[in-house]
């Protein structure tokens, strides 16, 4: 796409993406890993595979992008509504993927919502997946980090 620049998300990046995070309906955000602080806990923990992707400058897509020495793990893959189907979540998901074998990271997985269509519908497209073989589990530590749909 034209005029779209691809950088690595740093703190500064915060109100940017958390407002695009907010405009997307149907966006699940938690109180307290997806908060200002959270944010940039995960940032000092993952400083070079996250992205935002910008059109002008104007923030139109995001990923949070981590790993733990093994797998690596999307969260939040975004674009904002009017901006999808143009190639920025590819190009994103690539800049992340280019990072992670950087680091020497073999494998990546994510979550999504099974009423998630588009999102699906990307990751399917994309040529991801969906494992037949596991469960996933969730074991909550802080009651707090509530999760909120955007409506």
């Amino acid at each position: 796409m034209e005029d779209l620049t691809l950088n690595v998300m740093t703190a500064e990046d915060y109100p940017a993406v958390s407002a695009l995070w907010q405009s997307i309906h149907g966006f699940a955000i938690r109180s307290v890993d997806d908060s200002r602080e959270g944010v940039e806990r995960f940032l000092r923990r993952n400083p070079a595979t996250s992205v935002v992707a910008r059109v002008k400058g104007e923030t139109v897509g995001a990923v949070l992008c981590g790993h733990d020495g093994r797998t690596g793990c999307f969260y939040h893959v975004c674009v904002r509504e009017d901006y999808r189907r143009r190639g920025i979540g590819k190009a994103m998901v690539l800049f992340c993927i280019k990072a992670l074998r950087e680091e020497k990271i073999s494998k990546i997985s994510l979550i999504a919502f099974t009423s998630n269509d588009a999102g699906n519908a990307f990751w399917k497209e994309l040529g991801w997946q969906k494992r037949p073989d596991v469960n996933t589990y969730d074991f909550t530590l802080n009651e707090e980090n509530v999760v909120r749909f955007n409506s």
